[in-house]
Protein backbone atom coordinates (compact mmCIF):
# COMPACT_ATOMS: atom_id res chain seq x y z
CA UNK A 1 0.00 0.00 0.00
CA UNK A 2 1.24 3.37 -0.46
CA UNK A 3 1.24 6.09 2.33
CA UNK A 4 -1.34 7.92 1.16
CA UNK A 5 -3.68 4.55 1.07
CA UNK A 6 -2.08 3.95 4.57
CA UNK A 7 -3.50 7.52 5.95
CA UNK A 8 -6.95 6.53 4.72
CA UNK A 9 -7.27 3.95 6.31
CA UNK A 10 -6.86 5.41 9.68
CA UNK A 11 -10.07 7.88 8.77
CA UNK A 12 -13.56 6.85 9.96
CA UNK A 13 -15.69 10.04 8.25
CA UNK A 14 -19.24 11.04 8.16
CA UNK A 15 -21.20 12.42 5.44
CA UNK A 16 -23.80 14.44 4.17
CA UNK A 17 -27.23 12.43 2.55
CA UNK A 18 -29.95 9.94 2.63
CA UNK A 19 -30.41 8.48 -0.95
CA UNK A 20 -26.93 7.91 -2.12
CA UNK A 21 -23.22 9.03 -1.55
CA UNK A 22 -22.90 12.63 -2.98
CA UNK A 23 -19.94 13.62 -5.14
CA UNK A 24 -17.88 14.83 -1.91
CA UNK A 25 -18.52 11.42 -0.65
CA UNK A 26 -17.36 9.49 -3.27
CA UNK A 27 -14.18 11.93 -3.86
CA UNK A 28 -13.11 10.67 0.02
CA UNK A 29 -13.54 6.84 -0.76
CA UNK A 30 -11.78 7.18 -4.35
CA UNK A 31 -9.29 9.73 -4.07
CA UNK A 32 -8.70 9.52 0.09
CA UNK A 33 -9.40 6.03 0.20
CA UNK A 34 -10.99 6.30 3.78
CA UNK A 35 -11.15 3.27 5.51
CA UNK A 36 -14.69 3.78 7.37
CA UNK A 37 -17.67 5.76 6.93
CA UNK A 38 -20.36 6.37 10.06
CA UNK A 39 -23.99 7.04 9.62
CA UNK A 40 -25.73 9.67 11.88
CA UNK A 41 -29.56 9.76 12.06
CA UNK A 42 -29.78 12.52 9.81
CA UNK A 43 -28.44 10.00 7.27
CA UNK A 44 -30.97 7.08 8.06
CA UNK A 45 -34.14 7.40 6.46
CA UNK A 46 -36.11 4.35 5.85
CA UNK A 47 -34.76 0.59 5.30
CA UNK A 48 -34.74 0.43 1.47
CA UNK A 49 -32.87 3.74 0.97
CA UNK A 50 -30.01 3.09 3.85
CA UNK A 51 -29.82 -0.89 2.30
CA UNK A 52 -29.34 1.23 -0.97
CA UNK A 53 -27.08 3.46 0.28
CA UNK A 54 -24.64 1.68 1.83
CA UNK A 55 -24.55 -0.44 -0.95
CA UNK A 56 -23.62 2.27 -3.17
CA UNK A 57 -20.91 2.92 -0.53
CA UNK A 58 -19.94 -0.04 -0.84
CA UNK A 59 -19.65 -0.32 -4.25
CA UNK A 60 -17.75 2.82 -4.73
CA UNK A 61 -14.84 1.64 -2.60
CA UNK A 62 -14.52 -2.55 -4.41
CA UNK A 63 -14.42 -0.51 -7.49
CA UNK A 64 -11.55 1.95 -5.92
CA UNK A 65 -10.11 -1.06 -5.17
CA UNK A 66 -9.40 -0.37 -1.20
CA UNK A 67 -9.16 -2.82 1.47
CA UNK A 68 -13.08 -4.02 2.55
CA UNK A 69 -15.03 -0.45 4.04
CA UNK A 70 -15.56 -0.17 7.74
CA UNK A 71 -19.83 1.14 7.45
CA UNK A 72 -20.39 1.99 10.97
CA UNK A 73 -22.99 3.42 13.55
CA UNK A 74 -23.99 4.22 17.35
CA UNK A 75 -26.75 1.52 17.34
CA UNK A 76 -27.10 1.05 21.62
CA UNK A 77 -30.47 0.80 22.31
CA UNK A 78 -32.88 3.39 23.39
CA UNK A 79 -31.96 6.92 23.04
CA UNK A 80 -29.21 6.19 21.16
CA UNK A 81 -30.75 4.60 17.97
CA UNK A 82 -30.36 5.19 14.79
CA UNK A 83 -32.05 2.63 12.70
CA UNK A 84 -35.40 3.74 11.05
CA UNK A 85 -39.12 3.28 13.28
CA UNK A 86 -39.07 -0.43 11.19
CA UNK A 87 -37.31 -1.65 13.45
CA UNK A 88 -38.52 -3.06 16.76
CA UNK A 89 -37.48 -0.64 19.62
CA UNK A 90 -34.12 -1.76 21.67
CA UNK A 91 -34.74 -0.32 25.50
CA UNK A 92 -31.31 1.64 26.71
CA UNK A 93 -28.64 -0.60 28.65
CA UNK A 94 -29.97 0.47 31.96
CA UNK A 95 -33.64 -1.34 31.60
CA UNK A 96 -31.29 -5.33 30.67
CA UNK A 97 -28.97 -3.83 33.71
CA UNK A 98 -31.17 -4.22 35.96
CA UNK A 99 -32.08 -7.52 35.45
CA UNK A 100 -29.17 -8.54 36.54
CA UNK A 101 -28.92 -11.70 33.95
CA UNK A 102 -26.49 -11.68 31.26
CA UNK A 103 -27.78 -14.26 28.90
CA UNK A 104 -30.48 -11.47 28.54
CA UNK A 105 -27.42 -8.92 28.08
CA UNK A 106 -25.89 -11.52 25.39
CA UNK A 107 -29.08 -11.53 23.46
CA UNK A 108 -29.37 -7.90 23.47
CA UNK A 109 -26.31 -8.23 21.74
CA UNK A 110 -27.18 -10.36 19.15
CA UNK A 111 -30.16 -8.30 18.54
CA UNK A 112 -28.21 -5.38 18.20
CA UNK A 113 -26.07 -6.86 15.83
CA UNK A 114 -28.87 -8.83 13.80
CA UNK A 115 -30.41 -5.22 13.74
CA UNK A 116 -27.42 -3.28 11.59
CA UNK A 117 -26.30 -6.15 9.91
CA UNK A 118 -29.45 -6.58 8.13
CA UNK A 119 -28.89 -2.71 6.45
CA UNK A 120 -25.51 -3.63 6.04
CA UNK A 121 -23.55 -2.36 8.76
CA UNK A 122 -20.64 -4.25 9.78
CA UNK A 123 -19.11 -2.09 13.24
CA UNK A 124 -21.58 -0.64 15.89
CA UNK A 125 -20.36 1.58 18.76
CA UNK A 126 -20.96 -0.49 21.28
CA UNK A 127 -21.47 -1.51 24.01
CA UNK A 128 -21.10 1.68 26.55
CA UNK A 129 -18.66 0.23 29.25
CA UNK A 130 -19.09 3.47 31.42
CA UNK A 131 -19.84 2.87 35.10
CA UNK A 132 -23.25 5.46 35.72
CA UNK A 133 -21.47 6.44 38.99
CA UNK A 134 -22.39 10.39 39.01
CA UNK A 135 -26.27 10.80 38.56
CA UNK A 136 -25.87 14.18 37.58
CA UNK A 137 -24.16 12.94 34.09
CA UNK A 138 -25.72 14.56 31.13
CA UNK A 139 -24.41 12.37 28.62
CA UNK A 140 -24.07 8.56 30.30
CA UNK A 141 -27.08 7.83 32.54
CA UNK A 142 -29.15 5.30 31.32
CA UNK A 143 -26.65 4.24 28.43
CA UNK A 144 -24.52 2.43 31.03
CA UNK A 145 -25.61 -0.98 31.88
CA UNK A 146 -25.09 0.21 36.15
CA UNK A 147 -23.81 1.91 39.09
CA UNK A 148 -21.12 -0.24 39.82
CA UNK A 149 -18.20 -1.86 38.32
CA UNK A 150 -19.19 -5.33 38.66
CA UNK A 151 -22.57 -4.87 36.73
CA UNK A 152 -20.96 -2.67 33.96
CA UNK A 153 -18.69 -5.18 33.58
CA UNK A 154 -20.87 -8.11 33.46
CA UNK A 155 -23.31 -7.42 31.12
CA UNK A 156 -20.90 -4.88 29.44
CA UNK A 157 -19.21 -8.00 28.46
CA UNK A 158 -22.25 -10.15 27.54
CA UNK A 159 -23.50 -7.49 25.18
CA UNK A 160 -19.92 -7.36 23.42
CA UNK A 161 -19.87 -11.40 22.75
CA UNK A 162 -23.63 -11.20 21.67
CA UNK A 163 -22.45 -8.54 19.28
CA UNK A 164 -19.20 -10.26 17.60
CA UNK A 165 -21.05 -13.85 17.49
CA UNK A 166 -23.36 -12.33 15.31
CA UNK A 167 -20.36 -11.05 12.92
CA UNK A 168 -20.15 -7.34 14.21
CA UNK A 169 -17.26 -5.43 14.77
CA UNK A 170 -18.03 -4.25 18.56
CA UNK A 171 -16.44 -0.61 19.67
CA UNK A 172 -16.43 -0.63 23.59
CA UNK A 173 -16.63 2.82 25.11
CA UNK A 174 -15.80 5.39 26.00
CA UNK A 175 -12.06 4.62 27.70
CA UNK A 176 -10.94 5.69 30.25
CA UNK A 177 -14.43 6.10 31.39
CA UNK A 178 -17.23 8.73 31.00
CA UNK A 179 -19.65 7.99 33.60
CA UNK A 180 -18.33 10.47 36.43
CA UNK A 181 -18.32 13.59 34.27
CA UNK A 182 -20.65 16.35 34.46
CA UNK A 183 -20.24 17.89 31.24
CA UNK A 184 -21.60 16.55 27.58
CA UNK A 185 -18.40 16.04 25.36
CA UNK A 186 -20.47 16.97 22.35
CA UNK A 187 -20.62 20.34 23.99
CA UNK A 188 -17.32 20.88 25.42
CA UNK A 189 -14.67 19.74 27.38
CA UNK A 190 -14.60 17.56 30.50
CA UNK A 191 -12.37 17.76 33.23
CA UNK A 192 -11.97 14.96 35.67
CA UNK A 193 -9.96 15.41 38.55
CA UNK A 194 -9.15 11.65 38.85
CA UNK A 195 -5.82 9.52 39.45
CA UNK A 196 -4.77 6.63 37.68
CA UNK A 197 -5.19 4.75 40.90
CA UNK A 198 -8.69 6.32 40.98
CA UNK A 199 -9.25 5.29 37.49
CA UNK A 200 -8.24 1.43 38.13
CA UNK A 201 -10.46 0.62 40.90
CA UNK A 202 -13.34 1.75 39.04
CA UNK A 203 -13.61 2.94 35.58
CA UNK A 204 -10.97 0.96 34.06
CA UNK A 205 -12.24 -2.37 35.76
CA UNK A 206 -14.42 -3.26 32.66
CA UNK A 207 -12.05 -2.05 29.60
CA UNK A 208 -9.81 -4.62 31.86
CA UNK A 209 -12.03 -7.34 31.22
CA UNK A 210 -12.80 -6.60 27.35
CA UNK A 211 -8.98 -6.37 27.08
CA UNK A 212 -9.38 -9.60 28.44
CA UNK A 213 -11.20 -10.98 26.26
CA UNK A 214 -9.47 -9.08 23.24
CA UNK A 215 -11.79 -6.60 22.74
CA UNK A 216 -12.06 -5.63 18.84
CA UNK A 217 -11.78 -2.20 19.19
CA UNK A 218 -11.57 0.85 22.11
CA UNK A 219 -12.94 4.40 21.65
CA UNK A 220 -11.19 6.58 23.84
CA UNK A 221 -13.07 10.04 25.05
CA UNK A 222 -12.08 13.38 24.81
CA UNK A 223 -12.23 13.77 28.69
CA UNK A 224 -9.09 16.19 30.11
CA UNK A 225 -7.76 14.18 33.37
CA UNK A 226 -5.35 16.46 34.88
CA UNK A 227 -4.04 14.46 37.15
CA UNK A 228 -2.85 12.14 34.82
CA UNK A 229 -2.10 14.30 31.76
CA UNK A 230 -2.43 18.18 32.09
CA UNK A 231 -1.76 18.75 28.52
CA UNK A 232 -3.77 16.59 26.63
CA UNK A 233 -7.64 15.36 26.80
CA UNK A 234 -7.31 11.41 26.60
CA UNK A 235 -8.14 11.24 22.97
CA UNK A 236 -4.59 12.12 22.43
CA UNK A 237 -2.68 12.04 25.52
CA UNK A 238 0.63 9.66 24.81
CA UNK A 239 -0.40 9.09 28.68
CA UNK A 240 -3.55 7.61 28.54
CA UNK A 241 -3.45 5.73 25.43
CA UNK A 242 0.21 4.74 25.45
CA UNK A 243 1.62 4.25 28.65
CA UNK A 244 -2.16 3.20 30.11
CA UNK A 245 -3.90 1.55 27.85
CA UNK A 246 -1.13 -0.01 25.06
CA UNK A 247 1.34 -0.68 28.19
CA UNK A 248 -0.39 -1.04 31.71
CA UNK A 249 -3.50 -2.67 30.44
CA UNK A 250 -1.68 -4.42 27.36
CA UNK A 251 -4.05 -3.81 24.64
CA UNK A 252 -3.08 -4.70 21.53
CA UNK A 253 -5.96 -3.97 19.09
CA UNK A 254 -7.54 -0.90 17.69
CA UNK A 255 -7.73 2.41 19.07
CA UNK A 256 -10.32 4.48 17.74
CA UNK A 257 -11.27 8.24 19.02
CA UNK A 258 -14.26 9.62 19.64
CA UNK A 259 -15.45 12.23 16.91
CA UNK A 260 -13.03 14.96 16.36
CA UNK A 261 -15.17 17.65 15.84
CA UNK A 262 -17.25 17.75 18.58
CA UNK A 263 -17.20 20.71 21.53
CA UNK A 264 -14.09 18.94 23.60
CA UNK A 265 -11.80 19.44 20.77
CA UNK A 266 -13.25 21.92 18.60
CA UNK A 267 -13.39 24.56 20.89
CA UNK A 268 -10.01 24.36 22.44
CA UNK A 269 -8.00 22.83 20.22
CA UNK A 270 -6.33 23.16 16.14
CA UNK A 271 -8.11 19.75 14.52
CA UNK A 272 -5.28 18.92 12.31
CA UNK A 273 -2.47 19.18 15.04
CA UNK A 274 -5.21 17.12 17.67
CA UNK A 275 -5.33 14.95 14.97
CA UNK A 276 -1.65 14.41 14.44
CA UNK A 277 -1.07 13.87 18.50
CA UNK A 278 -3.45 11.62 18.52
CA UNK A 279 -2.15 9.11 15.95
CA UNK A 280 1.49 9.92 18.10
CA UNK A 281 -0.34 8.72 21.15
CA UNK A 282 -1.10 5.02 20.04
CA UNK A 283 -4.54 5.93 18.36
CA UNK A 284 -5.64 3.79 14.65
CA UNK A 285 -8.46 5.73 13.62
CA UNK A 286 -9.90 9.08 13.77
CA UNK A 287 -13.74 9.41 13.79
CA UNK A 288 -14.16 12.87 11.68
CA UNK A 289 -18.21 13.17 11.36
CA UNK A 290 -19.55 15.70 9.10
CA UNK A 291 -18.11 16.15 5.44
CA UNK A 292 -15.29 15.77 2.72
CA UNK A 293 -13.76 19.29 4.62
CA UNK A 294 -12.95 18.11 7.82
CA UNK A 295 -12.08 14.69 6.54
CA UNK A 296 -9.47 16.36 4.08
CA UNK A 297 -8.14 18.69 7.04
CA UNK A 298 -7.35 15.52 9.23
CA UNK A 299 -6.02 13.54 5.73
CA UNK A 300 -3.85 16.11 4.77
CA UNK A 301 -2.71 16.74 8.56
CA UNK A 302 -1.82 13.37 8.80
CA UNK A 303 0.10 12.75 5.41
CA UNK A 304 2.35 15.89 5.78
CA UNK A 305 3.09 15.14 9.39
CA UNK A 306 4.76 12.21 7.85
CA UNK A 307 6.59 13.71 4.90
CA UNK A 308 7.59 16.26 7.59
CA UNK A 309 8.95 13.75 10.50
CA UNK A 310 6.44 14.19 12.77
CA UNK A 311 5.03 10.70 12.38
CA UNK A 312 7.49 7.73 10.93
CA UNK A 313 5.58 5.71 7.98
CA UNK A 314 6.65 2.81 10.81
CA UNK A 315 3.78 4.45 13.18
CA UNK A 316 1.39 4.61 10.40
CA UNK A 317 2.47 0.87 9.61
CA UNK A 318 1.32 -0.25 13.13
CA UNK A 319 -2.26 1.24 12.57
CA UNK A 320 -3.16 0.23 9.48
CA UNK A 321 -1.67 -3.31 10.34
CA UNK A 322 -4.57 -3.81 13.19
CA UNK A 323 -7.11 -2.20 11.10
CA UNK A 324 -6.37 -4.88 8.08
CA UNK A 325 -6.17 -7.47 10.41
CA UNK A 326 -9.71 -6.78 12.12
CA UNK A 327 -10.98 -6.55 8.51
CA UNK A 328 -9.73 -9.89 7.65
CA UNK A 329 -10.85 -11.02 11.22
CA UNK A 330 -14.70 -10.65 10.68
CA UNK A 331 -14.24 -11.63 6.61
CA UNK A 332 -15.17 -8.01 5.96
CA UNK A 333 -16.62 -7.70 1.90
CA UNK A 334 -18.01 -4.83 0.03
CA UNK A 335 -20.72 -7.60 -1.44
CA UNK A 336 -24.25 -6.24 -1.49
CA UNK A 337 -27.04 -6.31 1.16
CA UNK A 338 -30.07 -7.93 0.34
CA UNK A 339 -33.17 -5.86 1.46
CA UNK A 340 -34.18 -7.13 4.81
CA UNK A 341 -37.02 -9.30 5.69
CA UNK A 342 -37.62 -7.81 9.57
CA UNK A 343 -40.71 -10.11 10.48
CA UNK A 344 -38.84 -12.86 12.49
CA UNK A 345 -35.99 -10.58 13.64
CA UNK A 346 -38.67 -8.11 15.45
CA UNK A 347 -41.00 -10.99 16.63
CA UNK A 348 -37.41 -12.06 18.52
CA UNK A 349 -36.74 -8.59 19.70
CA UNK A 350 -40.48 -8.52 21.08
CA UNK A 351 -40.19 -11.63 22.65
CA UNK A 352 -36.70 -10.61 24.50
CA UNK A 353 -38.21 -7.85 25.21
CA UNK A 354 -41.13 -9.72 27.25
CA UNK A 355 -38.15 -11.69 29.27
CA UNK A 356 -36.30 -8.34 30.26
CA UNK A 357 -39.91 -7.04 31.80
CA UNK A 358 -40.88 -10.55 33.57
CA UNK A 359 -36.91 -10.16 34.86
CA UNK A 360 -37.58 -6.79 36.08
CA UNK A 361 -40.64 -7.38 37.89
Amino acid sequence: MSLEEKIGQMILAGFEGTAAPDASTLRMIREDRIGGVILYKDNIADVSKTVKLINAIKAANAKAGNAPIFVSVDQEGGKVSRLPSSYKKIPEAAVVGKTGDEKLATRMGELLAREVSSAGFNVDFAPVLDINSNPDNPVIGTRSFGATADLATRMGLAAMRGLREEGVVSVVKHFPGHGDTAVDSHLDLPVLNKTAEQLAKLEWVPFQAAIGEQADAVMVAHILFPKIDPDAPASFSKVIIGDQLRGKLGYKGVVITDDMTMGAIAKHYDLADAAVKSVSAGSDILLVAHGYDVERKVYKALLNAVKDGKLTEARIDESVTRILTLKSRYKLSDAATAMPELQKLNADIGSWLDDVANANR
